[in-house]
């Protein structure tokens, strides 16, 4: 099997690996991967994960990745509070949660960081559409709930405050009610604080 007949076949997958190759080209010799990505038709992102070299770097590749490459996760934090608008930063990684241990990827496409999460805090994810596939990402009540979890360090209105968020768009995006009810399914009572923590500062700054 030669490389174009590889590529018509793979140009659908954003993202595929070994086991998707394994489905399509029966008995598949994986040296051709090795050969492939030394002539630079191909990159490997982690373990037996592949793109094509002439894939573009958008944002909705990296979160469709991100999701595939360490399953189960969703976007979430820094990545996700950019989406929406909450922080004026960049942000140059793409940050998940999971319910894995906490990982780091190095790839040439960029840093995929992941943080454990309970598995009673996996929910309060919506599915978005790209292509053909579909990547998930935090809501933006659940980005807030997945922050405030995550950083025990915040005590007072002055620590949300030196986050920098965006308290307009915030406002303008969430729903309170829906921050309560998630905030209730956890039933973490340090999360209550940062909760209130947060709603003093909202009202604040509106």
């Amino acid at each position: 099997m030669n490389y174009n007949e590889f590529r018509t076949k793979m140009k659908l997958y954003p993202l595929f690996s070994v086991k998707e190759i394994g489905k399509l080209f029966s008995g598949f010799d994986s040296r051709r991967l090795v050969e492939w990505q030394k002539r630079g038709y191909i990159e490997k992102l982690r373990n037996s994960f592949y793109c094509f070299s002439d894939t573009e770097n958008a944002e909705q590749f990296l979160y469709y990745s991100a999701n595939i490459m360490y399953h189960p996760s969703y976007v979430s934090l820094e990545s996700a509070l950019s989406v929406y608008g909450f922080i004026p930063e960049q942000v140059f990684q793409t940050i998940s949660c999971t319910t894995l241990k906490t990982q780091m990827f190095n790839t040439k496409r960029g840093r995929f960081v992941y943080h454990h999460i309970k598995p009673k805090l996996y929910f309060g994810y919506k599915l978005v559409p790209w292509k053909n596939f579909n990547y998930l990402i935090a809501e933006p009540e659940k980005v807030l709930i997945d922050y405030l979890y995550l950083h025990p360090e915040i005590k007072n209105v002055s620590d949300i405050d030196s986050l920098r968020w965006n308290v307009f768009k915030i406002n303008e995006t969430i729903s309170l009610n829906k921050l309560d009810v998630y905030c209730t399914h956890i039933s973490s009572a340090a999360l209550e604080k940062r909760i209130i923590l947060l709603k003093e500062f909202l009202n604040a700054e509106s």
